[in-house]
């Protein structure tokens, strides 16, 4: 299917409705062609309530979005782009099987949304979404071929090559979190595998090596720390920088695994740049990145190697509504998306 330059489907006074489905809150804007969010909304994503309750909160709160614009930006909103948690599969605009969100299970999310808003609608996976915003308006900014990574409470990415997403034949490709990195099994993913760069790297990974350090008696800050609460990558983190042993050695785990990951998507990608974001990277900062860095520099292969660059994200938690904008104006009219539900 031949790319299109955004600029060439796009009318500067167009106005695209976005949504941002997570597994702990949804939220909307209004998108205008020079990236300005108008009209946020927010609210919890009920996941105990199922599938159709997720719906009606997706469309009331880009209901209440519309009504937030004037009346003549209204009238320039010409569909909706949705960020989801994945796998997704886009084509057909359904989420696919995201790890412990049993109510997403082979969800229609797209033709639900469309049914309530009478708009077309475009879905993606978020980190996908989030690979255009930055390629649109951020750290890859007129960048043909980079990689884009979230370490967050997951570990996930996407694969921008020769101007455009990767997304292989059933849609899913660029799962960036998922390579495997320990031959002996290592950590639980959240995917159910074992061994993989998520388990290893990610908030939740890091948590659930963090509650084994509590049941094997290796780690007083991070006993104290679960008394009253379930804990979360930002403990470890916080016991890495204060210097608890056990939290020192999973953040060093962490970093390893990460900048492991890198020398193998360098080698294999070639990008010009893999841009990191998400909250953990994001905390973290150059003691995340610097490891990458120095791997790539020690152990890739040398000429993707010299080119690459390791850089932050620059679009914070909106990504995923800056997204919306490049996703719906990318495939708006063509009918490899327009008629992939028929």
């Amino acid at each position: 299917m031949p790319r299109r330059a955004i600029d060439a489907v796009a009318d500067p006074g167009n106005t695209v409705l976005a949504l941002d489905l997570g597994g702990t809150q949804i939220r909307t804007a209004a998108v205008t062609a020079d990236g300005a969010r108008l009209g946020r909304r927010a609210a919890g994503t009920p996941l105990e309530r199922g599938a159709d309750a997720i719906y009606d909160v997706c469309a009331e709160l880009l209901r209440g979005t519309l009504d937030d614009l004037s009346r003549e930006a209204r009238t320039r909103v010409r569909a909706i782009g949705i960020s989801s948690m994945g796998p997704v599969d886009p084509r057909r605009g359904m989420v696919v099987d995201p790890p412990n969100v049993v109510a997403l299970h082979n969800a229609p999310l797209a033709a639900a949304i469309e049914e309530r808003l009478g708009l077309a609608v475009f879905l993606e996976r978020d980190t996908n979404v989030a690979a255009l915003a930055e390629h649109w308006r951020g750290a890859a900014r007129g960048c043909r071929d980079f990689l884009y990574v979230t370490v967050s409470t997951g570990l996930g990415g996407a694969v921008f090559t020769n101007g455009g997403l990767l997304l292989g034949p059933d849609g899913v490709a660029g799962e960036l979190g998922h390579i495997s990195l320990d031959m002996d099994g290592g950590p639980a993913c959240g995917c159910g595998a074992r061994g993989h760069l998520e388990g290893l790297a990610s908030g939740s990974g890091l948590a659930a090596q963090a509650r084994d350090e509590v049941a094997a008696g290796r780690s007083p800050f991070l006993t104290a720390r679960g008394i009253d609460r379930p804990l979360s990558g930002k403990d470890v983190a916080e016991g890495d920088a204060a210097g608890d042993p056990a939290c020192v050695r999973l953040l060093e785990r962490a970093r390893l695994a990460f900048a492991i990951a890198c020398v193998g998507w360098v080698n294999a990608f070639n990008p010009d740049r893999i841009v990191v974001g998400g909250t953990l990277a994001q905390r973290q900062g150059d003691l995340w990145l610097d490891p990458a860095r120095d791997a790539v520099r020690a152990q890739a292969l040398r000429v993707p190697g010299s080119r690459v660059r390791i850089v932050p994200a620059e679009l914070g938690e909106d990504v995923g509504l800056v997204g919306a904008w490049p996703l719906v104006h990318e495939r708006f009219g063509d009918p490899f998306w327009t008629e992939r539900r028929a």
